[in-house]
């Protein structure tokens, strides 16, 4: 990685920027001083704009989703983004400003979708109020006469025209009063009553009382007149609703201007992003930034082509960005490394390692032919087909690698969709054969060589953890660590190595379990006298013989692999399993079509749990067992500037 510091004219600035952008050769470095002699240029409401016309444009397409689903394919959500050819930027560029347009019309309707619907509540409401008053033939805000008070609410109670009067006449006797109930049920009574003018304030008084209220929203119209308008309205409101969604409907053919466009505003937001973050002077402005050391003589060739300019490369530094780069075996395999985090220039990339490991254990742990050779086939039409873009593509081939090495696995442990082959064959021939009896090479069965798996889990299992110390002792090499390189680590790869000679020993003769335990005591004196070489006095040997608890982790590590027997002997029993169910049911037209869906199904199912299973337990491996033998991590990856669309892609120029 180097760092780079171009000048060129302001009147150039747009045009070398856009070129950079759409090369993607550089990762631009913000700056939060300025030079002297140089300023900021403030892009704040331009860039307003454009992210208010990108939110728009998104809120269009949810609008859009949420009244008329888009018709897409069950793998439609491998397609790569639409390429364009560079010129129709220019097209999409100056139809913005119709598809902006059309987006507000979009959202305009919607809100009056919503606003509708929340009057139609509100409506919905003031019928129920009004029900209680239908049989009423007067307005409910009508007000006092010249010789009579009129009251018109409820009660908090259910009254009769009987237990009302009881009611009236207990608060007050001396009231005159006559009175209508219109509605008593639900713990409330409806009632108009008249009082002489003369005793309003008595009469209210004693309504006080006994928790009289009169209506929220009185209407100066007769409550059934009321009612009837409101459903008019309701009417109405439901009519303006349908015909909103239906014109929203008719911009469904507008998708894909309108994801252009937001692209569009997208790429542009970013580019004044990035202005707002160079330094100008009156006439010239700088970009300092990093690109990759391969990169450089293709950037400084690029500028020179676009605009009058200076560049100037130099050493990035150690808090550069990273950028991985690796052949086409390993690149898939980028994604699981920058998931645990980028490699720091302290490190090395470990991605060729853990791509060969990452496959080789997958394999081992789904360990089926006929489901890795399904993988391989189905992931290679769909990158075929569908041409995805890279980070999903490079995803895809992670696990056709994975099945390519899991059909391998699955030839050598003998398991093609389980016992299927055989199984198939025993249900409709009445023989009895296994997979070992159709198979014409040696396998190995988990079930019945649990132990000799078990064996070689391990085995793997060391190599693996001494390949990632191999590791470590390479980075003190490459740091000058020789202290480090030959005693933190080398002596405890001879350890290791020494344990493996004495367990093969023991089943290989005596003389070489005399060598591997010679190996083994020569590591661990060498550790003890070594080990504490950074105290002083005594914690020097204490120091060191503290050092050899340290294998009780060794130990523990390698017994995690383990799992690779434990994932691989449950994927073949679940296989076997179903295939036993999918026999079960006879060989006629009706039990062979019960075995074909429990054989879809059950194998469906077997698939996703283990492969799962067989990709997170990989991947611990990787992270824990070997990482943690060398690897620290740390590293910012590279993001150049550069075209960050959601739907389009630029295609490349051709040379």
């Amino acid at each position: 990685m180097k760092s780079v510091r171009i000048i060129a004219l302001r009147q150039d600035r747009k045009r070398l920027l856009e070129h950079l952008q759409d090369s993607g050769l550089i990762q631009i470095k913000k700056n939060e001083k300025s030079e002297k002699g140089f300023d900021k240029v403030n892009m704040t409401s331009q860039m307003q704009i454009f992210e208010r016309n990108v939110t728009l444009t998104e809120q269009a397409l949810r609008i859009l989703d949420d009244n008329v689903r888009e018709k897409k394919g069950m793998l439609s959500a491998f397609s790569g983004r639409r390429e364009i050819d560079p010129d129709e930027i220019g097209v999409i560029a100056t139809g913005a400003g119709d598809v902006i347009n059309v987006c507000a019309r979009i959202t305009e309707l919607n809100k009056r979708c919503a606003d509708n619907s929340a009057e139609q509540v509100r409506i919905k409401t003031s019928l129920a109020q009004l029900e209680a008053w239908k049989k009423l033939d007067i307005p409910l805000n009508t007000s006092d006469t010249k010789s009579a008070a009129v009251f018109i609410g409820t009660l908090s109670d259910e009254y009769t025209d009987e237990s009302l009067s009881k009611r009236i006449a207990e608060e007050n006797p001396k009231l005159e009063f006559e009175f209508e109930i219109q509605y008593s049920a639900d713990g409330m009574t409806c009632v108009v009553i008249f009082t002489p003018i003369s005793q309003k304030a008595m009469a209210e008084d004693v309504l006080r009382n006994i928790g009289f209220s009169r209506p929220m929203s009185p209407t100066s119209r007769i409550p059934k007149v009321k009612a009837e308008r409101l459903r008019e309205k309701s009417k109405r409101l439901l009519e303006e609703t349908e015909k909103a969604k239906q014109e929203i409907i008719t911009y469904a053919d507008r998708r894909e201007d309108i994801r252009n466009t937001q692209d569009y505003f997208r790429i542009r937001a970013d580019k004044y992003n990035v202005i707002g973050e160079l330094d100008h002077s009156r006439h010239v402005f700088v970009i300092t930034g990093y690109v990759p050391e391969e990169d450089c003589e293709k950037l400084e060739q690029l500028c020179n082509r676009v605009a009058a300019c200076y560049i100037e490369f130099g050493d990035a530094g150690d808090d550069a960005p990273v950028k991985l780069k690796n052949n086409k075996f390993a690149e898939p395999a980028q994604g699981i490394v920058n998931m645990y985090a980028p490699p720091s220039h302290a490190d090395i990339d470990p991605t060729p390692i853990l791509a060969f490991f990452f496959y080789f254990f997958f394999g081992m742990m789904f360990s089926d032919a006929g489901y890795g050779l399904l993988m391989t086939i189905v992931i290679g039409i769909v990158l075929k087909v569908f041409k995805p873009d890279t980070q999903m593509r490079n995803n895809l081939k992670l696990f056709q690698y994975c099945g390519v090495s899991t059909f391998i696995w699955g030839l050598v442990f003998g398991s093609i969709f389980g016992d299927a082959p055989a199984v198939l064959y025993n249900h409709f021939t009445g023989a009895s054969v296994t997979m070992a009896d159709i198979l014409p090479w040696p396998t190995i069965d988990p079930q019945k060589d649990a132990l000799l798996l078990m064996i070689i889990s391990i085995a793997f299992g060391l190599i693996h953890i001494l390949v990632g110390m191999g590791c470590k002792f390479y980075v003190c090499l490459k740091q000058k660590d020789y202290a480090g390189a030959f005693f933190d680590t080398g002596l405890w790869m001879l350890m290791l190595i020494g344990f493996a000679v004495l367990a093969a020993g023991i089943a290989v003769s005596q003389t070489v379990m005399i060598i591997g335990a010679g190996i083994a005591i020569a590591s661990a004196v060498g550790l003890v006298l070594t080990q504490g070489r950074g105290k002083k006095g005594f914690g020097k040997v204490i120091g060191g013989l503290a050092s050899l608890y340290d294998i009780t982790s060794y130990i523990s590590d390698l017994l995690s692999y383990s799992r690779l027997l434990a994932l691989g002997l449950t994927t073949g029993v679940m296989a076997q399993v179903f295939n036993m169910l999918a026999t079960m049911f006879g060989t006629g037209i009706a039990g062979s079509i019960i075995m074909v869906v429990i054989l879809i199904i059950g194998h469906a199912i077997n698939i996703g749990l283990n492969a799962l299973g067989s990709y997170v337990h990989t991947m611990r491996l990787q992270y824990v067992e070997m990482f943690s033998k060398f690897y620290e991590g740390g590293g910012q990856p590279f993001e150049p500037f550069s075209l960050k669309s959601k739907y389009i892609k630029i295609q490349e120029e051709k040379s």
